[in-house]
């Protein structure tokens, strides 16, 4: 018979794991399959479909799932901060890994090219207009956002590895 030992430690450690995964799927799967099927799409349809999901994004559920890492990051740093160094220095990288490659990345780069988007009126651009919108924002939003994808599954994999390392909080 397996048990585990559901601790504080091992908790923060698994939510900070779950979320991170569903962070890295989402910014995998944007990276994938998203931005290449919108980037198929004249300007006006690129434009209005990115606004749109820039839009939609904003929700409780993304805020909790996308920052919550930034948290439960520093928690695990603090709770394990007693065990060996290799656990701390992983979960040192997978911290600096998301809250800058994900988080910093976010909030300095990809956040500020949603801003000069959202507060375009496309309906009222010509499509000289358009495509110059268009062409200041894909490919350094693309750029950055694919710095969030490979950092946030640098970080997933350093949680996986530690919470697989962590044999001792499973007792068989």
């Amino acid at each position: 018979m397996t048990s585990i030992n559901f601790d504080a430690h091992t908790i923060v450690l698994l939510l900070a794991t779950l979320l991170t995964g569903l962070t890295t799927g989402l910014c995998f799967t944007w990276n994938n399959a998203v931005t290449p099927g919108i980037g198929q799409l004249v300007d006006m349809g690129y434009l209005r479909s990115f606004q749109e999901m820039n839009r939609a994004i904003i929700n409780p559920t993304f805020m909790i799932v996308f920052f919550g890492p930034v948290f439960l990051h520093i928690a695990n740093i603090f709770l394990f901060r007693t065990s060996s160094s290799t656990i701390i220095w992983m979960l040192v990288a997978s911290a600096v890994l998301y809250i800058i490659g994900v988080g910093f990345v976010t909030i300095f780069g990809n956040v500020p090219l949603n801003e000069l988007l959202d507060k375009t009126d496309l309906m009222q651009a010509s499509s000289g207009e358009l495509e110059l919108l268009r062409d200041k924002f894909e490919i350094k939003w693309n750029r950055l956002h694919f710095i969030r994808t490979i950092s946030s599954i640098l970080s997933f994999l350093l949680l996986i590895l530690i919470c697989l390392s962590r044999n001792n909080t499973i007792n068989t």
